[in-house]
C-alpha cells in the first residue's frame, strides 16, 4: 500500500512527524514501521508534549540509588541492605470504556513494572476518579473499576492498602483509574531494562500475543469521544494468575544469574520493550515475529508489534543459557521461546518467514532519542479571572451548623469509602499494620528488616484547578504530611498527571505551573521524583477534567513501636490543633458541595509552615508527646475530628475561641497545614515544652469524650450516630438505583 501522509494522520502522526520519520530512515516508511512510530511516538510513550518540563522535576537526593527514567520504576534506600521499588500509573481511558478490564490491567502493568526490576510487590494503592455519584453512569463506571482493581489484586495477592477516591461533574465521561505499586529487593539484585551482549538470545516469557489492546497507547493519546467505545480492542484483557505465575518465575529466573536484562511489555507492546532495551544497551536485535507465541492465528507483522496483550516480559540471557530459563518458565506452565538475538548494529530488525517487515534504528523510537520533544503554547485560562473575584463575605454563615455538618459527612468524597474497600483484600501476606489501627498513611511491615514503609496517594484537584501551582504543591506537602503524621520520614515521589489536551494552552498553562509547584515542594521535603506517568487528552466533548497530579509517596518508618495512629484513645485526653486556624473557607468542600459555589481560590497554604509543622509533628512522634495525630483535609476540623472519633467510638467537646474567625471557617474550612492531636494529662508538659519552642501556631480546642459529641456547648449527639452517617451514605447512594 501506499503510505502518504494521510495514513500517518489515520494513526495519529501529524504531518510534519511523518516527514521527521521519512528524513530518519531516508525513506518513506512502510506500512508496519508507520505503526511502530505511531505507539512509540504517542505522547503515552515518549512524553513528547511534557518532557522539557519533566526534567525540571529533581531528581537526584536522599536515599535515591535509580535516577528517574532509568529504569521503569524508582529505587530508594531503606536500609538494612534492601530498597524500595514504586510507581504509579494511569489507565483512564481504557477504564472509560470497559472498566473491568480497563482497571484490572491497570493494577497488573503497575505490578509488573515492579517487578521487572526483580522487586516483590508488597502493597497496591489506587487514585480514582468519577462523576457525580447520583448519575447511573458513575455507579456504572465506579462498579467495574472497583471490581476490576479488586479482582485483580486480590487474585495476584498484594494487599490494596490505601488510596482516594473523588466526586466531580468533570469526570463523568472520563474517570481517571491512577494504580500504585509499591515492592521490596535486596540493593545490587535489582535487573535493568537494559539489552546487552551481541549475539545474545532475546526471549519471550509469558501469555501468549493475541489482538487485544493493538494501538492502546495512541488510544490513550487522544480524547474520549462518541467514538471511542468502537475502540474496544485498544483495552487489554488481564488474567491475575498469569501475572502470579509470571511473578514468580520471574523473580526464580532472576537467581539464576543468566537474565542480563528485562523489561515487561507495557504499552506498545513488543515495539516498546525492544526499542527501549535496545536504546538503553545502545544495541540492535533482530527479531522473528514467526517465533512469538500467539493464541490467534495469521497475525500481521504490525500487530505482533503493537499488540498490548497482559502478562508478558521480554529478556536478553546470557548465550547458551536458553535452556535453564525455559525451564524455569516451562515449570510455572508459561510460554517461553527465543525469538532473536542481540545485534550490535543499533537496528530493529523483524522478520516473518525470513522476510524482513520492518527494520528501523532504536534511537529513534525513544524518549530521550528521536522521539519529537514539543514546547507547547501556554496561557493564564480565563477561569482565573472569576476565582479572583470571589469574595468569602458574600457568603452568609448559616444558622444551622449540624445540619450543615450532617450533610458534609455524607458527601461521597468525605463518607466512608468501606462499599469500596470491603472489595479489596488488604491483608493477604500479613505485613499492612493499618488494618485495625488507622493511620493517616497506611504502613506496611518490611519483613526482611523489621522496619516499616508508609504510603500515600494525594490529590485535591479542585486546589489545582483554583491554583495550578499552589495548588499542587498543596498535594506533596498533604502526601508528606500524611506520612509524617503515621510516623514516617518521607522518602521519594511518584507521580501521575492527569490532565486535558495538551494543544489547549489553557489546559499547558495548568501543566507547567503544576510541575513548578511540585519541583518547588519536593526540593522543600527533599523527597526526589522517581518517576511516573503523563496522561494527556483526559478530555470529553465538555472540555477538560480537573488537572490532576497525583502524587504517590512513600516514607519511611524506621520503628514500628513509634507509629502513629489517627484515632482518640481515651476520653479525658486534650486535643490541640498544630497549625494556625485560618478564617478561610476557600475551595472547602463546603463550599463547592454545600452552599453552591463552583469557583473561588485555593486555601490557605504556606510552604514554610508546612515544613516547619512537620518536623513538629515528627519531633513530637519521636518524644512519645502525643496519643495521636490526624491531618486536616477535605471537610476540615469538624471531619478530622469525627474520623479521630470513630474508631474506639469516642467522642469530642470543642469550643470555639474569639470571633474573628466565621463559625463555618473554624469548623469546615480547609486551610492548610494543621494537624489535630491528642495527649494524654502525663503527655502535657513534655508535649507544651516541644510546641512553645517549635515556632508553630497550636490552640487547645477541647477533650476527648466517652462518646458526646459537644460543639460551643450544643449536644450534637453520639459519634455512634455521626458513624452510622458517615458509613453509610455511599451504600444508600448505590442502593437508590
Amino acid at each position: 500500500m501506499e503510505i502518504t501522509a494521510k495514513t500517518a494522520q489515520q494513526l495519529r502522526l501529524t504531518e510534519e512527524e511523518f516527514e521527521s520519520i521519512k528524513q530518519k530512515l531516508g525513506r518513506t516508511p512502510n506500512f508496519n514501521e508507520l505503526c511502530a512510530f505511531s505507539g512509540m511516538w504517542s505522547e503515552h510513550c515518549s512524553y513528547k508534549n511534557s518532557i522539557k518540563w519533566l526534567k525540571t522535576l529533581p531528581r537526584e537526593g536522599g536515599r535515591m540509588l535509580v535516577k528517574a527514567g532509568e529504569e521503569n520504576a524508582g529505587l530508594m534506600d531503606i536500609g538494612e541492605g534492601y530498597g524500595v521499588v514504586f510507581k504509579i500509573e494511569s489507565h483512564n481511558h481504557p477504564s472509560a470504556i470497559e472498566p473491568f478490564q480497563g482497571a484490572a490491567t491497570g493494577v497488573g502493568g503497575i505490578h509488573r513494572d515492579i517487578f521487572t526490576m526483580g522487586a516483590r510487590p508488597i502493597a497496591a494503592l489506587n487514585s480514582l476518579r468519577f462523576g457525580a455519584l447520583e448519575e447511573a453512569k458513575t455507579q456504572h463506571l465506579l462498579a467495574g473499576v472497583v471490581h476490576g482493581i479488586g479482582h485483580y489484586g486480590n487474585c495476584f495477592g498484594v494487599p490494596t492498602v490505601g488510596g482516594e477516591i473523588y466526586f466531580e461533574s468533570c469526570y463523568h465521561t472520563n474517570p481517571l483509574v491512577n494504580a500504585m505499586s509499591v515492592g521490596i529487593v535486596k540493593v545490587g539484585e535489582t535487573v535493568s531494562a537494559t539489552a546487552l551482549g551481541t549475539g545474545n538470545p532475546v526471549m519471550y516469557v509469558g501469555s501468549a500475543t493475541g489482538k487485544d489492546g493493538i494501538g492502546g497507547a495512541s488510544f490513550a493519546s487522544a480524547d474520549i469521544n462518541a467514538e471511542s467505545a468502537q475502540e474496544l480492542p485498544a483495552v487489554q484483557v488481564g488474567d491475575p494468575f498469569q501475572e502470579k505465575k509470571l511473578l514468580e518465575a520471574c523473580l526464580e529466573v532472576i537467581v539464576t544469574g543468566a537474565v542480563v536484562g528485562m523489561q515487561d511489555m507495557g504499552a506498545a507492546g513488543i515495539i516498546c520493550s525492544t526499542a527501549e532495551m535496545s536504546a538503553k544497551g545502545e544495541v540492535g536485535m533482530r527479531i522473528d515475529l514467526d517465533k512469538v507465541p500467539t493464541r490467534q492465528k495469521d497475525m500481521k507483522a504490525w500487530e505482533l508489534l503493537l499488540s498490548e496483550s497482559q502478562e508478558r516480559m521480554l529478556l536478553v540471557v546470557e548465550k547458551g543459557r536458553e535452556a535453564e530459563v525455559n525451564a524455569v518458565f516451562h515449570k510455572w506452565d508459561l510460554e517461553s521461546a527465543v525469538v532473536g538475538e542481540v545485534t550490535d548494529d543499533g537496528l530493529l530488525s523483524f522478520y516473518i518467514d525470513n522476510n524482513l517487515e520492518a527494520q528501523i534504528p532504536a534511537h529513534e523510537l525513544v524518549l530521550g532519542g528521536g522521539a519529537p520533544q514539543n514546547d507547547r503554547e501556554y496561557k493564564r485560562p480565563a477561569y482565573l479571572d472569576e476565582i479572583e473575584s470571589f469574595d468569602p463575605s458574600a457568603i452568609a454563615e448559616p444558622a444551622d451548623l449540624k445540619a450543615i455538618a450532617q450533610r458534609l459527612i455524607q458527601l461521597p468524597s468525605i463518607a466512608s469509602k468501606r462499599w469500596v474497600f470491603n472489595q479489596y483484600d488488604s491483608m493477604v501476606g500479613t505485613n499492612n499494620t493499618s488494618t485495625n489501627t488507622p493511620t493517616d498513611a497506611p504502613v506496611v511491615l518490611v519483613k526482611e528488616t523489621g522496619r516499616g514503609l508508609a504510603m500515600t496517594v494525594d490529590c485535591n484537584s479542585r486546589y489545582v484547578h483554583a491554583d495550578p501551582y499552589k495548588g499542587t504543591m498543596i498535594a506533596v506537602s498533604e502526601a508528606a504530611r500524611n506520612i509524617v503524621c503515621s510516623g514516617g520520614k518521607p522518602l521519594g515521589v511518584t507521580n501521575c498527571l492527569n490532565f486535558g489536551n495538551p494543544f489547549d494552552p489553557e489546559v499547558y498553562y495548568q501543566f507547567v505551573n503544576a510541575i513548578k509547584g511540585m519541583g518547588e515542594a519536593c526540593l522543600k521535603f527533599d523527597t526526589p521524583v522517581t518517576g511516573g506517568n503523563v496522561s494527556f487528552y483526559n478530555q470529553n466533548p465538555d472540555g477538560p477534567v480537573y488537572p490532576t497530579p497525583t502524587i504517590g509517596m512513600v516514607g519511611l518508618v524506621e520503628d514500628l513501636g513509634k507509629k502513629m495512629t489517627l484515632d482518640f484513645k481515651e476520653a479525658g485526653d486534650v486535643i490541640y490543633v498544630l497549625g494556625a486556624m485560618q478564617n478561610d473557607i476557600n475551595c472547602s468542600e463546603y463550599l463547592h458541595k454545600i452552599i453552591g459555589v463552583a469557583l473561588s481560590p485555593a486555601p490557605y497554604f504556606n510552604l514554610e509552615e508546612e515544613f516547619l509543622l512537620q518536623q513538629t509533628v515528627t519531633s513530637l512522634i519521636g518524644k512519645g508527646a502525643i496519643q495521636s495525630a490526624h491531618d486536616l483535609s477535605e471537610g476540615g476540623l469538624f471531619v478530622a475530628l469525627m474520623e479521630s472519633s470513630f474508631n474506639r467510638d469516642l467522642g469530642f467537646s470543642i469550643t470555639k475561641e474569639g470571633s474573628e474567625i466565621r463559625s463555618d471557617a473554624f469548623l469546615f474550612g480547609e486551610a492548610q497545614s494543621r494537624v489535630v492531636v491528642s495527649i494524654s494529662s502525663h503527655q502535657s508538659a513534655a508535649f507544651l515544652d516541644a510546641v512553645k519552642g517549635a515556632g508553630i501556631a497550636y490552640a487547645e480546642l477541647g477533650k476527648v469524650t466517652s462518646g458526646e459529641i459537644i460543639i460551643n456547648g450544643e449536644d450534637w449527639g453520639r459519634s455512634v450516630e455521626w458513624k452510622e452517617l458517615y458509613d453509610t451514605a455511599i451504600e444508600k447512594q448505590l442502593s437508590k438505583n
